[in-house]
Parts: C-alpha cells; sequence; structure tokens
C-alpha cells in the first residue's frame, strides 16, 4: 500500500550501530535481490535487519526515487544507487536489476511503504528474477495489511483474504461489493482518499455487517474505528479530515445466521434497487438477509409496479 511515510528528526546512527550488531553477524548472499518491507508511516517501525540491509546493498530498487531518497536520508543511508522500478517500467527495469545481480551485487527492493509486492509494485520484478534462477531473500516488516487485522478484534477462526483495492468505475464495484457479500470470511481492502466517498456509498449495501477502518495507521493522526458499513459514508461526511490519508479496511466476517426482521431485509432491498437491477438486488438481498426470497421478490415488484 503506498502511503508516503514523513521524514522524521530521529536520530537513526544508535538504531545503524544496533543493525550492524544484531544482523551483521547473518549471511547475505551476494547477487540476491531483498524485498525490504519499510514504514507505513512512523519511521521507529523500520527493523534493524532493514537498516542492515539498505545500508548493506550496493543499489537501492524502489518505487520512487525520490521517496525512498528521502527515507534513506531520514535514516542516516545517503549515497546509494537508486533504480528506479515502478508499475509504469517493471518489466524494463526489471532486467536492469537482473544484469545487477548477475554481476554479484546486492539488489534491495522497497514500494513506497509497506511490503513491496502487496498492491505495490514489486510482483513482476521478483518474478522475474526467480525465472532467471536468481535469490530472492524477503525482509519481513511493516504491513498496512496486517496491521489493520490485528486492531480489527476479529471474530471467529481469525480467517481473512486481502482483496485490495475495488474496481474504479461504479458498476465494476458494486459487482464487487456482491461478491464481497457472498464471502463469510473477513476481507481486508485499500482505498486512497479520493476514492473512500465513492467506496464507502458502495458498502453501504451489506447493512450491518461491521467494518473497521484504518486511517493514516502509525502515523501522528492515525484513526481506527469499527462502524456497521451502512453508517461508514455518514461517518465519513461529518468531518472532512475523515477522508484524508490512505486506507486500509477491514470488513467482519458474516455473522452467524439469526433471524432477521422484514423491517431490515426490506431496507436492504431498497439500497439495493436503487443501484442493481431488480434481479440482481433480490438475489443480493437474501445472500445479505437470509430473507424468503420470493417475498423479496415480490416487494421488489410491488415497490416498481405504476401507480394509477
Amino acid at each position: 500500500m503506498s502511503d508516503s511515510a514523513p521524514v522524521g528528526k530521529a536520530d537513526f546512527r544508535p538504531a545503524l550501530a544496533a543493525a550492524t550488531a544484531g544482523a551483521g553477524s547473518q549471511h547475505y548472499p551476494a547477487g540476491a535481490l531483498y524485498v525490504v518491507a519499510t514504514p507505513i508511516g512512523n519511521l521507529a517501525d523500520i527493523t534493524l535487519r532493514a537498516l542492515h540491509v539498505l545500508g548493506l546493498a550496493d543499489a537501492i530498487a524502489c518505487e520512487d526515487t525520490r521517496h525512498t531518497g528521502q527515507l534513506l536520508h531520514a535514516l542516516g543511508l545517503d549515497g546509494k544507487p537508486l533504480v528506479a522500478v515502478h508499475e509504469h517500467n517493471e518489466a524494463e527495469a526489471a532486467q536492469h536489476v537482473i544484469q545487477r545481480l548477475q554481476r554479484g551485487e546486492r539488489v534491495a527492493y522497497a514500494s513506497d511503504a509497506g511490503t513491496p509486492a502487496v498492491s505495490d509494485p514489486g510482483a513482476r520484478l521478483v518474478a522475474a528474477c526467480a525465472a532467471a534462477g536468481l535469490r530472492v531473500v524477503p525482509l519481513p516488516g511493516a504491513s498496512s495489511v496486517t496491521t489493520a487485522v490485528s486492531a480489527a478484534g476479529l471474530a471467529g477462526d481469525g480467517r481473512f483474504v486481502f482483496e485490495g483495492f475495488l474496481p474504479a468505475k461504479p458498476g465494476e464495484r458494486a459487482a464487487a461489493v456482491q461478491a464481497l457479500a457472498a464471502e463469510p470470511r473477513a476481507v481486508v481492502l485499500l482505498e486512497a482518499p479520493h476514492r473512500i466517498t465513492a467506496l464507502a456509498a458502495a458498502l453501504a449495501v451489506l447493512g450491518q455487517r461491521p467494518i473497521t477502518v484504518a486511517r493514516e495507521l502509525t502515523k501522528q493522526f492515525e484513526q481506527i474505528i469499527t462502524l456497521p458499513c451502512a453508517n461508514f459514508a455518514a461517518w465519513l461526511a461529518q468531518d472532512a479530515q475523515r477522508q484524508r490519508g490512505e486506507f486500509a479496511l477491514v470488513l467482519h466476517p458474516t455473522p452467524a445466521a439469526t433471524s432477521t426482521s422484514a423491517d431490515d431485509s426490506e431496507r436492504v432491498l431498497r439500497l439495493l434497487l436503487a443501484e442493481l437491477p431488480l434481479k440482481t438486488a433480490v438475489k443480493l438481498a437474501f445472500e445479505i438477509t437470509g430473507a424468503p426470497r420470493n417475498a423479496l421478490y415480490e416487494q421488489a415488484l410491488a415497490w416498481q409496479a405504476p401507480r394509477n
């Protein structure tokens, strides 16, 4: 998840010394790609092993050279050669990285924030290096996905699926939400600030299903709240500040089957009919509420019937 980590004023020289002491005795093979997780907001979340490898690397491949350059400066690791590897040049840039690795260099790869290749560039680079018979060494660390899940307090067995960013087009997004309604496990979503209100509106059809909204994770104005999907859009609208920052969202598991009142099922059906064709709305209302399908269909027809 791309998220601009602020450049802090902390002195990382003691941390670099600790990184050498704690991780320096380990083996770091030459000719290997090191996939390095970097902080999603708070620079203090960098690991000692990541610090050591960033300092050891002959070159650092990264999503944005300016952003990573600022990060390295904050960490006291200036002067490293930077290689841009982003979604628009990933295939071509991978060949350059492979050539470096074949010369015996160590190359570290970092996306803008968090763990690379998880809704970030890096997957093609990793695949290309592996296909070339080169070693890939992952360095675990910060991740908006697991950070959000850890704060969501999921009930049940703790299983979840990672969906990432839903489609931007309204029709495709509505179809994706339909699929989420039928998914009983928890689902992790990511979203950018300029699309969060549209996503909240689309998720309203899921009614009372809880969703944990985590914004600005690990930063000064971090905010984490759990509320029904039906209330998400209204919560955002109450304060413009709530629409700022990067978002990680955890849609909670489908609750155990309980009896749904007629008022609840009709409310869900009305919301769905406002956005979807009749048959699709009825099908989704049935999956969400468990109300009798025939009764939902007849109610939808009655609402849409012309009045004399």
